[in-house]
Protein backbone atom coordinates (compact mmCIF):
# COMPACT_ATOMS: atom_id res chain seq x y z
CA UNK A 1 0.00 0.00 0.00
CA UNK A 2 1.39 3.53 -1.02
CA UNK A 3 1.72 5.98 2.01
CA UNK A 4 2.11 9.32 1.64
CA UNK A 5 3.67 11.72 4.68
CA UNK A 6 3.18 15.54 5.40
CA UNK A 7 5.38 17.24 8.04
CA UNK A 8 4.59 20.78 9.50
CA UNK A 9 7.54 21.83 10.44
CA UNK A 10 7.98 24.28 13.55
CA UNK A 11 11.21 25.18 15.73
CA UNK A 12 10.69 22.45 18.17
CA UNK A 13 8.76 19.82 17.13
CA UNK A 14 7.36 18.56 13.92
CA UNK A 15 3.64 17.43 13.17
CA UNK A 16 3.39 14.29 11.20
CA UNK A 17 0.88 13.05 8.92
CA UNK A 18 0.64 10.19 7.10
CA UNK A 19 -2.23 8.89 4.11
CA UNK A 20 -2.99 6.20 1.95
CA UNK A 21 -3.44 6.38 -1.88
CA UNK A 22 -7.08 7.41 -1.12
CA UNK A 23 -6.53 9.51 0.69
CA UNK A 24 -7.24 8.42 4.24
CA UNK A 25 -5.22 9.39 7.47
CA UNK A 26 -3.30 6.54 9.00
CA UNK A 27 -1.67 8.17 11.66
CA UNK A 28 -0.58 11.58 13.34
CA UNK A 29 1.93 12.21 15.81
CA UNK A 30 4.07 14.98 17.28
CA UNK A 31 8.12 14.37 16.62
CA UNK A 32 11.15 16.69 17.48
CA UNK A 33 12.76 18.43 14.54
CA UNK A 34 15.62 16.92 14.10
CA UNK A 35 16.51 14.50 10.73
CA UNK A 36 17.52 11.72 13.37
CA UNK A 37 14.27 11.66 15.13
CA UNK A 38 11.99 12.54 11.79
CA UNK A 39 13.98 9.46 9.98
CA UNK A 40 13.63 7.00 12.52
CA UNK A 41 10.23 7.13 13.16
CA UNK A 42 9.20 7.06 9.40
CA UNK A 43 11.26 4.26 8.69
CA UNK A 44 9.25 2.35 11.93
CA UNK A 45 5.76 3.65 10.46
CA UNK A 46 5.69 3.95 7.09
CA UNK A 47 7.62 0.90 5.10
CA UNK A 48 5.56 1.95 2.00
CA UNK A 49 6.42 5.30 1.75
CA UNK A 50 6.02 6.96 -1.54
CA UNK A 51 6.97 10.38 -0.77
CA UNK A 52 7.35 13.17 2.09
CA UNK A 53 6.05 16.79 1.91
CA UNK A 54 7.41 19.92 3.80
CA UNK A 55 7.35 23.59 3.36
CA UNK A 56 10.05 26.04 2.73
CA UNK A 57 11.54 27.71 5.83
CA UNK A 58 13.94 28.33 8.45
CA UNK A 59 14.97 24.34 8.77
CA UNK A 60 13.95 23.26 5.95
CA UNK A 61 17.17 22.99 4.15
CA UNK A 62 18.81 21.17 7.34
CA UNK A 63 15.96 19.10 7.32
CA UNK A 64 15.82 18.20 3.66
CA UNK A 65 19.36 17.20 3.13
CA UNK A 66 19.34 15.62 6.61
CA UNK A 67 16.18 13.24 5.24
CA UNK A 68 17.92 12.70 2.27
CA UNK A 69 21.36 11.19 3.45
CA UNK A 70 19.20 9.08 5.61
CA UNK A 71 17.22 7.52 2.36
CA UNK A 72 13.73 9.28 2.91
CA UNK A 73 12.00 10.66 -0.36
CA UNK A 74 11.28 13.80 0.82
CA UNK A 75 9.97 16.90 -1.12
CA UNK A 76 10.49 20.73 -0.44
CA UNK A 77 7.67 22.91 -1.44
CA UNK A 78 6.98 26.58 -1.74
CA UNK A 79 5.00 27.81 1.52
CA UNK A 80 3.18 30.57 -0.79
CA UNK A 81 1.66 27.89 -2.80
CA UNK A 82 1.32 25.28 -0.61
CA UNK A 83 -0.58 28.05 1.59
CA UNK A 84 -3.70 28.55 -0.75
CA UNK A 85 -4.45 24.65 -0.47
CA UNK A 86 -3.46 24.88 3.71
CA UNK A 87 -6.60 27.94 3.88
CA UNK A 88 -9.00 26.16 2.51
CA UNK A 89 -9.55 25.18 6.03
CA UNK A 90 -11.72 27.22 8.43
CA UNK A 91 -9.44 26.69 11.08
CA UNK A 92 -5.68 26.58 10.90
CA UNK A 93 -3.95 24.29 12.83
CA UNK A 94 -0.74 22.61 12.89
CA UNK A 95 -2.18 18.97 12.88
CA UNK A 96 -4.52 20.09 9.75
CA UNK A 97 -1.29 21.80 7.69
CA UNK A 98 0.16 18.52 8.25
CA UNK A 99 -2.52 16.53 6.87
CA UNK A 100 -2.88 19.19 3.82
CA UNK A 101 0.56 18.59 3.09
CA UNK A 102 0.09 14.88 2.80
CA UNK A 103 -2.32 15.47 0.76
CA UNK A 104 -0.67 17.57 -1.72
CA UNK A 105 2.32 14.46 -1.17
CA UNK A 106 -0.28 12.09 -2.32
CA UNK A 107 -1.87 13.87 -5.34
CA UNK A 108 1.49 15.78 -6.77
CA UNK A 109 -0.18 19.44 -7.04
CA UNK A 110 2.98 20.88 -6.07
CA UNK A 111 5.71 22.87 -7.30
CA UNK A 112 8.86 21.50 -6.01
CA UNK A 113 11.83 23.89 -4.85
CA UNK A 114 15.01 23.58 -5.43
CA UNK A 115 17.38 22.97 -2.49
CA UNK A 116 20.85 24.52 -2.80
CA UNK A 117 23.62 22.51 -1.58
CA UNK A 118 25.32 23.16 1.83
CA UNK A 119 28.63 24.95 -0.03
CA UNK A 120 26.15 27.09 -1.84
CA UNK A 121 24.48 27.95 1.37
CA UNK A 122 28.23 29.41 3.17
CA UNK A 123 28.43 31.71 0.23
CA UNK A 124 24.76 33.00 0.69
CA UNK A 125 25.20 33.41 4.59
CA UNK A 126 28.48 35.36 3.61
CA UNK A 127 26.73 37.72 1.32
CA UNK A 128 23.58 37.91 4.13
CA UNK A 129 26.02 39.24 6.39
CA UNK A 130 27.52 41.51 4.22
CA UNK A 131 24.20 43.28 3.23
CA UNK A 132 23.36 43.24 6.85
CA UNK A 133 26.78 45.34 7.76
CA UNK A 134 25.81 47.58 5.33
CA UNK A 135 22.64 48.41 6.45
CA UNK A 136 23.42 48.64 10.48
CA UNK A 137 26.59 50.80 8.93
CA UNK A 138 24.35 53.53 6.67
CA UNK A 139 21.32 53.36 10.24
CA UNK A 140 24.12 54.60 12.72
CA UNK A 141 25.57 57.05 10.23
CA UNK A 142 22.02 58.29 9.65
CA UNK A 143 21.25 58.86 13.43
CA UNK A 144 24.55 60.37 13.34
CA UNK A 145 23.67 62.71 11.07
CA UNK A 146 20.44 63.72 12.55
CA UNK A 147 21.32 63.69 16.26
CA UNK A 148 23.84 66.11 15.00
CA UNK A 149 21.25 68.41 14.00
CA UNK A 150 19.55 68.52 16.84
CA UNK A 151 22.35 71.00 18.13
CA UNK A 152 22.97 72.74 15.04
CA UNK A 153 25.74 70.52 13.83
CA UNK A 154 26.01 69.21 10.28
CA UNK A 155 28.38 66.75 9.53
CA UNK A 156 28.41 67.34 5.66
CA UNK A 157 29.47 64.80 2.68
CA UNK A 158 31.93 62.91 4.59
CA UNK A 159 32.49 59.59 2.60
CA UNK A 160 35.40 58.33 4.15
CA UNK A 161 36.14 57.41 7.84
CA UNK A 162 39.25 59.80 7.37
CA UNK A 163 36.95 62.89 6.27
CA UNK A 164 34.31 61.59 8.66
CA UNK A 165 37.32 62.19 11.42
CA UNK A 166 38.28 66.03 10.27
CA UNK A 167 35.00 66.72 10.33
CA UNK A 168 33.79 65.57 13.74
CA UNK A 169 37.03 66.98 15.25
CA UNK A 170 35.86 70.22 13.92
CA UNK A 171 32.54 70.25 15.28
CA UNK A 172 33.39 68.87 18.36
CA UNK A 173 36.22 71.99 18.53
CA UNK A 174 32.37 73.89 18.26
CA UNK A 175 30.79 71.85 21.23
CA UNK A 176 33.29 69.77 23.05
CA UNK A 177 30.28 68.50 25.64
CA UNK A 178 29.38 65.95 22.66
CA UNK A 179 32.59 64.47 22.24
CA UNK A 180 31.60 61.96 25.03
CA UNK A 181 28.01 61.74 23.63
CA UNK A 182 28.56 60.28 20.40
CA UNK A 183 32.19 58.30 21.44
CA UNK A 184 29.91 55.09 21.32
CA UNK A 185 28.53 55.54 18.04
CA UNK A 186 31.35 56.71 16.30
CA UNK A 187 33.17 53.61 17.71
CA UNK A 188 30.42 51.84 16.91
CA UNK A 189 30.49 52.75 12.95
CA UNK A 190 34.25 52.67 12.89
CA UNK A 191 34.20 48.61 14.01
CA UNK A 192 31.19 47.66 11.74
CA UNK A 193 33.16 49.69 8.88
CA UNK A 194 36.19 47.30 9.67
CA UNK A 195 34.20 44.32 9.47
CA UNK A 196 32.99 44.99 6.59
CA UNK A 197 36.13 45.73 4.40
CA UNK A 198 37.11 42.23 6.10
CA UNK A 199 33.78 40.63 4.42
CA UNK A 200 34.25 42.66 1.18
CA UNK A 201 37.98 40.99 1.15
CA UNK A 202 36.54 37.15 1.65
CA UNK A 203 33.89 37.54 -0.71
CA UNK A 204 36.75 39.40 -3.54
CA UNK A 205 38.86 36.28 -2.93
CA UNK A 206 36.52 33.86 -3.18
CA UNK A 207 35.03 34.99 -6.31
CA UNK A 208 38.56 35.03 -8.08
CA UNK A 209 39.24 31.59 -6.84
CA UNK A 210 36.11 30.82 -8.84
CA UNK A 211 36.16 30.17 -12.52
CA UNK A 212 32.41 30.73 -12.92
CA UNK A 213 32.51 34.05 -10.96
CA UNK A 214 36.17 35.06 -13.38
CA UNK A 215 34.43 34.46 -15.77
CA UNK A 216 30.79 36.14 -14.97
CA UNK A 217 33.03 39.15 -14.10
CA UNK A 218 34.36 39.72 -17.75
CA UNK A 219 31.02 41.37 -18.22
CA UNK A 220 31.23 45.36 -17.81
CA UNK A 221 29.46 46.77 -14.07
CA UNK A 222 29.42 43.23 -13.14
CA UNK A 223 31.80 42.67 -9.85
CA UNK A 224 33.03 40.33 -7.27
CA UNK A 225 29.35 40.87 -5.35
CA UNK A 226 26.88 40.51 -7.76
CA UNK A 227 28.99 37.39 -9.90
CA UNK A 228 28.87 35.55 -6.51
CA UNK A 229 25.61 36.44 -5.94
CA UNK A 230 24.50 35.28 -9.55
CA UNK A 231 26.22 32.19 -9.08
CA UNK A 232 24.95 31.10 -5.61
CA UNK A 233 21.11 31.73 -6.34
CA UNK A 234 21.15 29.76 -9.96
CA UNK A 235 23.82 27.18 -8.45
CA UNK A 236 23.00 25.14 -11.70
CA UNK A 237 22.38 26.64 -14.91
CA UNK A 238 20.85 23.86 -16.33
CA UNK A 239 17.92 23.32 -14.35
CA UNK A 240 16.50 26.70 -16.53
CA UNK A 241 15.31 25.00 -19.72
CA UNK A 242 16.25 28.85 -21.43
CA UNK A 243 18.22 31.90 -20.13
CA UNK A 244 14.86 33.62 -20.82
CA UNK A 245 13.95 32.02 -17.76
CA UNK A 246 16.08 33.45 -15.21
CA UNK A 247 14.80 37.13 -15.70
CA UNK A 248 11.38 35.31 -14.23
CA UNK A 249 13.19 33.60 -12.02
CA UNK A 250 14.70 36.84 -10.45
CA UNK A 251 11.56 38.58 -10.42
CA UNK A 252 11.93 41.30 -13.19
CA UNK A 253 9.42 40.36 -15.34
CA UNK A 254 6.02 41.95 -15.58
CA UNK A 255 3.09 40.93 -13.56
CA UNK A 256 0.26 39.60 -16.12
CA UNK A 257 -3.52 39.77 -14.88
CA UNK A 258 -5.55 37.72 -17.88
CA UNK A 259 -9.39 37.52 -17.76
CA UNK A 260 -11.74 37.24 -20.60
CA UNK A 261 -11.02 40.43 -22.43
CA UNK A 262 -9.29 41.62 -19.75
CA UNK A 263 -5.20 41.52 -20.29
CA UNK A 264 -3.50 44.05 -17.69
CA UNK A 265 0.46 43.83 -17.34
CA UNK A 266 1.13 45.61 -13.79
CA UNK A 267 4.92 45.99 -12.59
CA UNK A 268 7.25 43.62 -12.14
CA UNK A 269 6.81 40.56 -9.82
CA UNK A 270 9.28 40.30 -7.54
CA UNK A 271 9.84 36.91 -7.05
CA UNK A 272 12.28 34.84 -5.88
CA UNK A 273 15.18 35.69 -4.55
CA UNK A 274 15.83 39.88 -3.40
CA UNK A 275 19.51 39.71 -3.21
CA UNK A 276 19.61 38.68 -6.39
CA UNK A 277 17.59 41.07 -7.93
CA UNK A 278 18.95 43.74 -6.20
CA UNK A 279 22.61 42.87 -7.35
CA UNK A 280 21.29 42.70 -10.85
CA UNK A 281 19.70 45.86 -10.40
CA UNK A 282 23.19 47.09 -8.78
CA UNK A 283 25.06 46.24 -12.02
CA UNK A 284 22.94 47.66 -14.25
CA UNK A 285 23.16 50.96 -12.95
CA UNK A 286 26.61 50.78 -13.05
CA UNK A 287 26.84 49.52 -16.73
CA UNK A 288 24.42 52.60 -17.38
CA UNK A 289 26.21 55.30 -15.57
CA UNK A 290 29.74 54.30 -15.32
CA UNK A 291 30.92 52.45 -17.97
CA UNK A 292 32.32 54.48 -20.22
CA UNK A 293 33.36 51.77 -23.13
CA UNK A 294 30.35 51.43 -25.41
CA UNK A 295 28.75 48.51 -26.14
CA UNK A 296 25.44 46.85 -27.46
CA UNK A 297 23.24 46.50 -23.92
CA UNK A 298 24.70 49.89 -22.59
CA UNK A 299 23.29 51.45 -25.79
CA UNK A 300 20.14 49.65 -25.86
CA UNK A 301 19.66 50.63 -22.32
CA UNK A 302 20.32 54.31 -22.83
CA UNK A 303 17.99 54.17 -25.92
CA UNK A 304 14.87 52.89 -23.38
CA UNK A 305 16.03 55.41 -20.50
CA UNK A 306 15.63 58.33 -23.26
CA UNK A 307 11.55 57.01 -23.65
CA UNK A 308 10.66 55.49 -20.92
CA UNK A 309 12.67 56.40 -17.69
CA UNK A 310 15.79 55.86 -15.85
CA UNK A 311 13.97 53.45 -13.83
CA UNK A 312 12.37 51.13 -16.31
CA UNK A 313 15.75 50.86 -18.40
CA UNK A 314 17.76 49.99 -15.37
CA UNK A 315 15.02 47.11 -14.52
CA UNK A 316 14.89 46.29 -18.16
CA UNK A 317 19.06 46.01 -18.42
CA UNK A 318 18.96 44.37 -15.20
CA UNK A 319 16.74 41.27 -16.80
CA UNK A 320 18.70 41.03 -20.08
CA UNK A 321 21.91 40.84 -17.69
CA UNK A 322 20.48 38.07 -15.66
CA UNK A 323 19.72 36.25 -19.33
CA UNK A 324 23.61 36.65 -20.63
CA UNK A 325 25.18 35.52 -17.80
CA UNK A 326 23.39 32.99 -17.65
CA UNK A 327 24.62 32.02 -21.12
CA UNK A 328 27.87 32.87 -19.89
CA UNK A 329 28.05 30.28 -17.76
CA UNK A 330 26.30 27.78 -19.68
CA UNK A 331 28.46 27.83 -22.95
CA UNK A 332 31.71 28.69 -20.76
CA UNK A 333 32.69 31.53 -22.81
CA UNK A 334 33.44 35.40 -21.46
CA UNK A 335 31.65 38.74 -22.52
CA UNK A 336 32.98 40.00 -25.98
CA UNK A 337 32.49 43.41 -26.66
CA UNK A 338 31.84 43.54 -29.95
Amino acid sequence: MSIFAGLDVSDKSTHICVVDAEGGVLRRDVVASDPEALASWLNRHCPDLVRVVLETGPLSTFLYHGLVERGIPVECICARHAKGVLAARVNKSDVHDAEGLAQLARTGWFKRVHMKASATHIDRAALRIRAQLITTRVAMGNQLRGLLKLFGLRLGAARTPGKRRERLIALYGQRPDLEPLFAPLVASIEVIEEQLRASNRLLESRAADDAVCSRLMSVPGVGPITALTFTASIEDPRRFARSEDVGAYAGLVPRRSQSGERDVRGNISKAGDPMLRRSLYEAANIMLCRVQRPFALQQWGQRIAESKGNKRARIAVARKLAVLLHSLWLNETEFRWT
